[in-house]
């Protein structure tokens, strides 16, 4: 029965369309709501988990899920404001495995104080693990082995069953690094960001009491982007609703694009044979863009063959049309945007209203440049860098330390920063001790004045244990109170004093950690130490994103998913970029592949609102170098009628074009000629092979003492001449 006070629910389905009212109103078993973007997918889950808690369940009884924290904590204030009260379940899959993983970490092997480690610790614990296999972290590359197993654990393999599974010698190899990284991370008492998926999944499939008991609490499950789950997750939504088929998922084949790590779309394609009984909703009706900048993202959707029928519409004015931008280079790409955003000042746009994506991170570089030259502000969607900063994780070593003594990869972090007198060969010493003896690293830290080799730094590294054992003695104050007690008596906010006179960022990042922490107390006042590291550890790309701010935001086309701008630009639109390929070679890769990097471009077209921008060069810099480019394919898709096409130089103003710093010949250039030596930073010597002056560019080729050859944009390259007497 529905709980007291809750909100009226005819209330609920106000200025709701057909579909969106069917979906909302539907109760009991399987449903499947097909969201096309723009379709007010957040708005119907919302109004569904109130709707349900305000006629056939208590608040507490549903539990909703999705993918991203800013998503879940938009879903949960929406809620919220509906009237609904604080006993319901929002969150997202980590979050959730966080806290069953909490709650019953006896069954799933691990400690209650246990770290969930980020992206940098585990490839330092999968370094260990190389070593410990007796292999060269030269021959396997940490990060690539760390992508491999991460793949194992999202498709639910143990080490045991990935050694089972090996079919080659490669494989082979690594089960023996996968053997020892999870030993080593059950030796810290850790679990890596994988685990909060894998472990809660086999907790459900090995204890039945537990399945029952969770099924029966969480009576409504509702799953937001389907699409995008993994094997794992699709367990635990399985699992929760195996008697009473009470899922809810919501998604759209089209905006699946997370197979890279994992997420299978045959889960929402196959729903349909997972509950043969499921109702299916469309919601076809797109609230965001212009009706052109639908069409243009429609062609280019129409080539993928792995979806599900479903036609969108809007009765949005038809707007511009789309422009393509024809670039000669990445300088000038990235200037002519500045331009753009510039004019748009003067047309009253807000700089919060506009966003620029790109398919890799390395690429927001050229732009950031630009914008900087502009005097634009920005901000980059890259939630996690603040928490990888040296300071902040420094702080984060010691505040681990005091719940979990047995995190070796914190303590390593911690035990000489600051400088405390106990060098890299003590630490070795005790380390080799320490597997000696069997014990933990900070259990052999505590030995050390007994321990043989320590010698001189025996006393700075007790000294070390006792300030751990004091700062321990902290560990259940509110977070805000032990960060700062943290920061203040490691002797670390003093270190950055120090240095505030030549660099404050560090000061100011750990005084906003603090802040942070602060925040985090204000919002949840019954919140732990335990709870706030959780929560920093869970952050996304686009958590930090802060649209109050007026500045424009760059952010990857994987980050704008869920997102929203009036104005869009998506830079990069070539093959080898987008779609994108690690060795620039398209033709011939596989066709699930592009076809997911066709759904990365249909997300990003319809983030737009109103204005859309999509850019490809000519000429990209690519690891150095000026790379010839072809216009992607995705391109060639769009329809003539929806696409404006551009050539920057016939739109760029001349007092902009003088303004430019980059782009000049060589002053000497009438000395420049096949057989000339030039000069590269970090190539070295080279001679021009070749030298072709074309009408807006010069190309050369020039050929290096170590074997290199490579081609620039002279306009754009950092050669300088040399004459032969120079060099003998």
């Amino acid at each position: 029965m529905p709980a007291p006070n809750q909100p009226n629910p005819a209330s609920l389905l106000e200025n709701l369309n057909d579909p969106q009212r069917a979906a909302v109103t539907h109760s009991d078993g399987p449903l499947l709501v097909l969201a096309g973007a723009g379709s007010g997918k957040t708005r119907v889950i919302t109004r569904r988990a109130a709707y349900l808690a305000s006629t056939v369940a208590q608040p507490r009884e549903v539990l909703a899920i999705t993918f991203t924290n800013k998503a879940a904590n938009e879903m949960r204030e929406r809620i919220l404001a509906l009237g609904v009260g604080p006993e319901m379940t929002v969150c997202t899959f980590h979050a959730l495995g966080a806290r069953l993983l909490r709650i019953h970490h006896e069954r799933a092997d691990l400690p209650a104080n246990f770290t969930i480690y980020d992206t940098d610790d585990q490839r330092k614990v999968v370094k260990q693990a190389i070593e410990l296999a007796e292999l060269s972290t030269a021959n396997w590359s940490p990060a690539a082995v760390h992508a491999r197993i991460s793949r194992a654990k999202n498709d639910m393999l143990t080490p045991t069953e990935f050694e089972e599974q090996a079919d080659d010698w490669s494989d082979r190899v690594l089960a023996r690094i996968y053997t020892e990284y999870q030993r080593l991370l059950e030796q810290n008492g850790a679990a890596d960001f994988d685990d909060l998926l894998l472990k809660p999944a086999r907790l459900l499939q090995n204890h039945e009491v537990l399945r029952r008991q969770l099924e029966q609490r969480y009576r409504y499950v509702l799953i937001d982007e389907y699409q995008d789950t993994n094997q794992a997750q699709y367990v635990v939504a399985h699992l929760l609703t195996l008697e009473q088929a009470n899922i809810c998922a919501t998604g759209d084949p089209d905006q699946s694009i997370y197979g890279w790590r994992g997420a299978d779309i045959g889960n929402i394609l196959h729903f349909e044979e997972d509950y043969p009984s499921a109702t299916v909703i469309r919601l076809e009706q797109n609230y965001r863009s212009t009706q052109r900048i639908l069409a243009a993202a429609d062609a280019v959707i129409a080539a993928n063959f792995q979806r599900k029928e479903k036609s969108l519409w809007t009765e949005n004015p038809e707007g511009a049309r789309v422009r393509v931008v024809d670039c000669e280079s990445t300088t000038e790409e990235a200037e002519w945007i500045s331009a753009q955003i510039l004019s748009s000042d003067k047309q009253g746009v807000s700089r919060s209203d506009i966003a620029v994506f790109y398919r890799i991170n390395a690429m927001s570089r050229a732009i950031e440049e630009a914008l900087l030259r502009a005097g634009i502000p920005y901000q980059v969607a890259r939630g996690t860098e603040f928490y990888n900063r040296k300071e902040i994780k420094d702080v984060l070593a010691y505040l681990r330390l005091l719940i979990n003594p047995a995190d070796d990869i914190a303590l390593l972090r911690a035990i000489n920063n600051p400088p405390r007198g106990i060098g890299a060969t003590t630490v070795s010493r005790l380390r080799n001790h320490a597997a000696t003896l069997g014990a933990s690293l900070m259990e052999t830290v505590k030995q050390a004045q007994t321990l043989d080799g320590i010698g001189r730094s025996a006393a700075r590294v007790q000294e070390f244990a006792e300030l751990i054992a004091e700062l321990q003695g902290l560990a259940d104050q509110p977070p805000r109170t032990v960060v700062e007690q943290v920061a203040r008596r490691s002797g670390l906010l003093a270190e950055l004093t120090q240095e505030a006179e030549v660099n404050r960022s560090p000061l100011d990042n750990v005084n906003e950690l603090i802040n942070a922490a602060a925040d985090f107390q204000s919002e949840r006042p019954e919140a732990t130490l335990i709870d706030w590291l959780e929560y920093t550890s869970l952050l996304g790309d686009t958590d930090t994103v802060d649209s109050s701010r007026g500045v424009v935001t760059l952010m990857t086309l994987h980050a704008c998913k869920g997102l929203e701008f009036p104005v869009v630009f998506i830079i990069g639109l070539e093959d080898g970029t987008l779609p994108f390929s690690r060795t620039g070679e398209i033709n011939g890769r596989d066709d699930d592949e592009e076809e997911e990097e066709r759904r990365l471009c249909f997300v990003g077209m319809t983030r737009t609102m109103h204005t859309l921008t999509m850019t490809h060069c000519r000429y990209r810099l690519l690891r150095g170098a000026e790379t010839r480019m072809v216009k992607s394919r995705f391109l060639r898709a769009l329809p003539e009628a929806e696409v404006e096409w551009i050539s920057p130089v016939e739109q760029k103003p001349p007092s902009h074009r003088s303004a430019v710093s980059h782009g000049r010949l060589p002053d000497d250039i009438e000395l420049w000629e096949v057989g000339t030596l030039v000069r590269h930073p970090s190539r070295g010597l080279g001679q021009i092979t070749t030298l072709r002056r074309g009408h807006k560019r010069t190309h050369v080729r020039v050929a290096f003492q170590d074997g290199a050859d490579q081609s620039w944009v002279l306009e754009f390259a950092d050669l300088t001449r040399v004459d032969y007497d120079e060099v003998g």
